[in-house]
Order: structure tokens, then sequence, then C-alpha cells
């Protein structure tokens, strides 16, 4: 399982695909009685195409009860959310990925912890491996999203969530 696609109709159904994939998480690391590896997600998309949206799915979805906002002018949110640490980044105000490593950014890969990175390209060279690449494009007023594994934890992710949608 590399690459699944859906059409998004609304604002509900991108919350739906971050949920989608914090319940596979939430399911996968309760079959296992191992520490869970990070998991590391990738969000591209023009402006307003539904990145924070879709993270704020996946970080309700591990339990969060409160606001999820978009980290644009702060660079990070986090979310603890025991024992799971959820990162949201937001390199777009990024000036040189060297900042990265001043904020300790390796320390943030570490295990059972789930990292969604919009703009990640402006952190190339510096950032870990995607597991999961998420593409947010428009299509008239609504969206689509495309899925793509990069590792085989995000092979595994992905599998579990086309399961869960069938």
């Amino acid at each position: 399982m590399k690459k699944l696609e859906y059409f998004l109709v609304d604002e509900r159904a991108t919350i739906a695909v971050g949920d989608g994939l914090a319940k596979v998480v939430l399911a996968q690391a309760e079959q296992s009685d191992k520490v869970q590896p990070a998991l590391i997600v990738y969000l591209n998309g023009d402006l307003g195409a539904g990145k924070t949206t879709l993270t704020r799915g996946f970080v309700r979805g591990m339990g969060h009860k409160g606001n999820v906002k978009s980290p644009t002018y702060t660079l990070v949110e986090p979310y603890e959310l025991p024992p799971w640490q959820v990162y949201h980044f937001d390199l777009y105000r990024l000036g040189d990925a060297e900042e990265l490593e001043y904020m300790g950014i390796r320390d943030y890969f570490a295990e059972n912890c789930c990292c969604f990175i919009e703009w990640p390209e402006k952190g190339a060279g510096i950032l870990a491996k995607a597991d999961i690449v998420i593409e947010l494009d428009y299509q008239d007023e609504q969206r689509t999203v495309v899925l793509c594994a990069s590792s085989v934890r995000g092979e595994a992710v992905l599998k579990c969530y086309s399961q869960r949608q069938k």
C-alpha cells in the first residue's frame, strides 16, 4: 500500500482523514507491547488547502480536547497526550533550515512522537525522512488528498487506514 487518494467534500472530511490516521496509530500501539517508533508526516499544499485542518483531526483523534491552532508564528505546537507527544510544525516562515538545529529538531523525532510538518521543503537536509507524505490540492470548492507511504512504518499505517475505510 504505497498511495491512497480521496476526494474531500468539506472540512469535516479533511478532519476525518486526520482522525482516521490517529485511530490507526492508536490501534497499532495497542496491539504492540513495544514503544512505538516516531511517525513523521509531511504535509504539502497551497495556503488554505487544509494542512492544519487535517492535523487538527489527528490531534483530536489522539485525544486532545482543546484548541488546535496553526503554529505559523511559533514554528511548533506541542500536544502532550501520554504516552504520546504530537508536534505540529509550520515551517512557512522559516528563514534558514539551520534554525531547526538551534531548536533541537532531532529531539522531536523520538519514540512515541508523531510529527506533522507543513512546508517540509523549508527544512530540507535537516528534517528526518517522512513516513507519509500528504498532498492536499484544491478541486474547485473541495479538495483532494493523496497519502503516500515512504517507509515501512508509513506503509503499515496506510494499509491499516485503507482497510478501515472499507
